[in-house]
């Protein structure tokens, strides 16, 4: 979807169309979830603090979250979706694959069932959509940034290869703002660099993903399109408005994000067997532990070796200004999963880009130094 959440506000509410506005919460040490397109004229975008997106543009207008709306028009939106296939692969609220090789109902042409799809989700919600067309994931993630907002674009076996080479290495799928300073130290500036490099040679350098952006600048994505998904995490996080300096302030805090956690997964019915702690320090240094036992943890078992897991001496010398805890390894997580392994020359997706959070942080971090 085109800027969803802040779309979704200048719809409901005339007086905000045409203006800049951002969607979030208004405070010193907040992130925006999105932003309309007439605030990112001023370079202000999503995952950015709310500080700086003010300093960029002083008019800019903070509206809050109504998430029961976004989850009502995204539930609308899967029902379009259903409508043409049954391979769909939902990946958030605006965002899905869609396998349309074999469709329900339409023409035999994911370009023109992407544009039924489109008018069908305007009729319906009065939003605009845009979409990417290609032969596997990867390219129709980087078709769908090509036209935004309200277009599409189509990347065909016969110009992936161009396209790709031509690319920009930071508009990567992938590749975030600290991989892309690492590109560009070995020259890397463009798909046409990136190919040039070794299987090996990236693989040395950044591990697993050098293998993913080898294949990738190749046009090579053999990731089906999987019409049911098993959540792999669930988590709470939260960012506070002064830095935590002391361990007790630490405990009382943690305590109340992993009650938020154990919430949202008692709701799902999932427990699992591994804990993960997110500590993000005064100085934006982020440390993450985890453990792992043999059974599901309880309640109680998370806060102890949550506790445990705390680095005691930085949040002393740093102060703590975000707290995050994580489960995952769910109970049962290995059984058969209830996928789609079909082999597809068509997709579909529709999708709306996320920005970084730690890339907004940097920028954050950049601008207190220099205010120093």
């Amino acid at each position: 979807m085109d800027s969803f959440f802040a779309s979704v506000e200048q719809r409901d509410h005339p007086e905000l169309r045409g203006k800049a506005i951002a969607v979030g919460h208004n405070g010193p040490r907040s992130v925006l979830s999105t932003a309309s397109y007439e605030a990112r004229k001023y370079g202000v975008h999503s995952a950015m603090p709310v500080s700086i997106a003010l300093r960029k543009c002083p008019h800019l207008i903070i509206v809050p979250h109504h998430f029961e709306v976004y989850r009502e028009i995204s539930a609308t939106m899967n029902r379009i979706f259903h409508e043409y296939t049954d391979l769909v692969e939902p990946m958030s609220l605006d965002e899905a694959y869609l396998d349309v090789t074999q469709p329900k109902k339409g023409p035999l042409s994911a370009t023109l069932i992407a544009n039924e799809i489109r008018a069908d989700i305007f009729r319906q919600t009065q939003l605009t959509a845009s979409a990417g067309i290609s032969y596997n994931k990867f390219l129709a993630k980087m078709a769908s940034d090509v036209n935004k907002p309200d277009g599409y674009f189509v990347i065909t076996p016969d110009h992936a290869q161009t396209f790709l080479e031509n690319l920009d290495i930071g508009r990567f799928y992938g590749v975030g703002k600290m991989t892309e300073k690492r590109m560009h130290a070995m020259g890397i500036y463009n798909g046409r660099d990136l190919k040039r490099m070794s299987r090996e040679e990236l693989s040395r350098v950044f591990g697993k993903p050098g293998r993913y952006f080898y294949e990738v600048v190749r046009g090579i994505d053999e990731r089906p399109v999987h019409s049911s998904r098993k959540r792999k995490s669930i988590g709470a996080e939260r960012t506070y408005e002064e830095n935590l300096t002391t361990v007790d302030e630490v405990k009382i805090k943690l305590v109340d994000v992993i009650a938020i956690m154990w919430e949202r997964c008692q709701a799902k019915e999932m427990i699992g067997k591994t804990v993960t702690l997110k500590v993000r320090f005064g100085d934006f240094r982020t440390v993450t532990r985890s453990t792992t036992q043999t059974h599901p943890f309880t309640e109680e078992e998370v806060v102890q070796f949550a506790y445990h897991l705390l680095p005691y001496e930085e949040i002393k010398t740093d102060g703590v200004r975000l707290l995050g805890v994580t489960m995952s390894n769910f109970s049962g997580e290995n059984d058969d999963e209830d996928v789609q392994d079909k082999k597809y020359p068509i997709q579909l997706e529709i999708d709306f880009n996320w920005d970084e959070i730690d890339a907004a942080a940097e920028e954050e971090k950049r601008f207190l130094l220099k205010k120093r």
